[in-house]
């Protein structure tokens, strides 16, 4: 596992390599792992369906299986909580092919080093060439396309847009997931925080 996106820490990507093969048994990839320790230490496993729309009894399925794994290697030395959630609609990219299906929509890319003068770049997804990703820009007011290394990258995720909203809620009506009746109208209300 050579990206760091999935999984950051040293420790991550060993639990990646743990429970990829439970998680994947089950039909589901795993989109990121991350080991969080404060207070008390927390596990969280974000998981998906390789055509999207994972269910809450999927997560408490993987949520199973992710501890059965977990119990014989035995790799946290700490009591811990485990978490399992499935990406959410302004979902983290960790994967290349992420940046393929979600083509043509806003999203966030921060690099792990200065590229140009900067870390932060926000506009258009505008698909992969070979390694890179492709990212339609504003630059003095005019568009612009630019090809960031995805081993560059150190966070990346969609914006919460309209137009996200409703490409998941088409998603998900297409795997049946949607009950109509429950969501004839859909208001976005406030502001989207910031936390990038």
């Amino acid at each position: 596992m050579s990206n760091d996106l999935i999984a950051k820490a040293a420790i991550d990507r060993r639990l990646a390599e743990i429970i990829t093969p439970a998680i994947e048994d089950l039909g589901f990839e795993l989109v990121r792992v991350r080991l969080m320790s404060g207070k008390s230490t927390t596990l969280q496993v974000m998981a998906d369906r390789p055509d999207g729309g994972i269910e809450v009894d999927d997560c408490a399925e993987i949520s199973n299986a992710v501890s059965a794994v977990l119990d014989v290697e035995d790799p946290i030395l700490d009591a811990y909580t485990l978490e399992v959630s499935s990406p959410g609609i302004d979902r983290p990219l960790t994967r290349l092919k992420d940046f393929e299906t979600y083509e043509g929509y806003e999203a966030k890319l921060e690099t792990a080093e200065l590229i140009d003068g900067r870390r932060r770049f926000k506009g258009m997804l505008a698909g992969v060439e070979g390694d890179e990703v492709l990212i339609n820009i504003d630059e003095d007011g005019a568009p612009v396309t630019i090809g960031l290394t995805f081993d560059w990258l150190s966070d990346a995720k969609l914006v919460l847009t309209d137009d996200l909203i409703k490409e998941m809620l088409r998603q998900r009506k297409a795997a049946g997931a949607l009950d109509e009746d429950k969501f004839d109208e859909i208001e976005t209300e406030g502001s989207v925080e910031e936390d990038m």
